[in-house]
C-alpha cells in the first residue's frame, strides 16, 4: 500500500495537484491541514479520486468543519494524523506522541513546522512531510511518501 502525505500548501494550489496528479497509483493521500481550499478545489476538479483523499484542519483553515485528528485504519497499523498546532509539535513531540499511543497509532504524521521530519522513535513512525509551498527549512518544497507490505513500514520525503 502506497499512502503520499502532504501539509501546508497555504493557497498554492498547483503544487498540492502536482503531487497527486504524479502519484495517481497511491492508495491513499493525506493532507495535515493549512490547505484545505487547495484540496477542495482539486477534489471538485477529480472527483473520481475524492474517496481516496483524508484530511484534517489546520490552524489556517479558517472556519473549517474538518477534524483536528484523524486516526485511520491501514492493514494491521494505524495512523494518527494532526496538522500539529493543536499538539505543540513546534516545542516537540511529547504531545503529539502521547494522543497517538492513546489512540493505538503506531504511525503520527503532522505538519504545521514546514520543517521535513522523518523517524522512528520510540516505537512510532514520525513524519512531517514539510510543506508543498512554503518550507521553513533551505529545503525545496516537499511531501511523504509511505509504503507498507509484508515486509514492514518505508517512509520517505520527497522534492515536489
Amino acid at each position: 500500500m502506497r499512502i503520499i502525505v502532504m501539509s501546508d500548501s497555504h493557497g498554492d494550489f498547483r503544487s498540492a495537484e502536482s503531487v497527486i496528479l504524479r502519484n495517481l497509483d497511491a492508495d491513499l493521500f493525506i493532507h495535515l491541514g493549512d490547505g484545505e481550499r487547495d484540496i477542495n478545489r482539486f477534489m471538485l476538479m477529480h472527483m473520481e479520486l475524492a474517496d481516496k483523499i483524508k484530511r484534517v484542519c489546520g490552524n489556517c483553515d479558517t472556519n473549517s468543519m474538518l477534524p483536528d485528528t484523524l486516526v485511520i485504519p491501514v492493514q494491521e497499523h494505524k495512523i494518527f494524523a494532526a496538522h500539529g498546532h493543536t499538539c505543540a509539535v513546534k516545542f516537540g513531540l511529547d504531545v503529539i506522541k502521547r494522543q497517538a499511543a492513546g489512540s493505538g497509532c503506531d504511525i503520527i504524521l503532522y505538519g504545521h513546522t514546514h520543517v521535513r521530519y522523518n523517524s522512528y522513535e520510540d516505537g512510532f513512525y514520525i513524519m512531517c512531510p514539510g510543506s508543498t509551498s512554503c518550507p521553513h527549512d533551505g529545503l525545496p518544497p516537499s511531501f511523504g511518501t509511505i509504503d507498507i507490505s509484508p515486509a514492514g513500514i518505508l517512509t520517505n520525503i520527497a522534492d515536489v
